[in-house]
């Protein structure tokens, strides 16, 4: 059974979050400490992180930088502020989604799922063994990323784009269509957010993120994995 940890201070919410998950067949504890939730995450294993950006004793950032320095345990930023700037520095942190309150758990439920199914918790649709492109590929079967010869560990968001892009290696795929195919969400609200992943993409597949040759930027449009080029000397 998927098992979800709640790092949220308010504690209503927080059981209303556990009532809806649990009628999906998903597990939740509940922390309402910044401080204690860190010290239970390292405790036992969970599938997902939900994290409030406010928290005592230790807010949500911090505890989303320590998270991703352990692994790639998917974590969703809960927050009531609507400033871009915090998203985006959850993102830069490692959060893979982010979701503003007040938000139906309905959307809330759709968003986990979404990032379990990435994160090869729940079976998707059968797929090729393994997707290349170049010195990059994926083992779907065992969920692994590997590049030029090197298992590569990669969060949800990240995976998840790096396999659209494997799948259609040599298109051009606009911004709209990488946004829909990976938050199943609004275009507007995720579009800086689209920016944030494909950087933090390029600093594990390119040789030199400062020059990329995997993931090029196709002006106006969005996006284009290139399989083949002459690598530098």
């Amino acid at each position: 059974m998927t098992k979800i940890l709640i790092i949220e201070d308010e504690k209503p919410m927080a059981e209303a979050i556990k009532y809806s998950l649990g009628k999906e067949g998903i597990e939740a504890d509940i922390v309402t400490d910044g401080e204690a939730g860190m010290l239970q995450f390292e405790s036992e294993p969970y599938d997902l992180l939900l994290l409030d950006l406010m928290l005592p004793n230790l807010d949500g950032l911090e505890i989303c930088k320590k998270v991703r320095r352990l692994g790639n345990t998917p974590i969703i930023m809960l927050t009531a502020k609507d400033s871009e700037v915090d998203k985006v520095i959850g993102l830069e942190l490692g959060a893979d989604d982010y979701i503003t309150k007040p938000f139906s758990t309905r959307e809330l439920i759709a968003r986990v799922r979404a990032l379990i199914r990435r994160a090869g918790i729940e079976p998707e649709e059968e797929s090729p063994v393994l997707l290349e492109g170049g010195d990059v590929a994926i083992a779907v079967d065992r969920h692994e990323v590997i590049v030029r010869g090197k298992p590569v560990g990669m969060p949800p968001i990240e995976y998840q784009l790096l396999e659209l892009f494997l799948k259609n290696k040599g298109k051009a795929l606009a911004r709209e269509y990488l946004i829909t195919a990976g938050w199943h969400g609004d275009f507007y609200a995720q579009n800086k957010a689209l920016d944030v992943h494909i950087r933090r993409l390029r600093e594990k597949v390119e040789e030199d993120p400062a020059i990329p040759r995997r993931i090029i930027t196709v002006r106006g449009i969005g996006y284009r994995f290139e399989p083949q080029y002459q690598p530098t000397d």
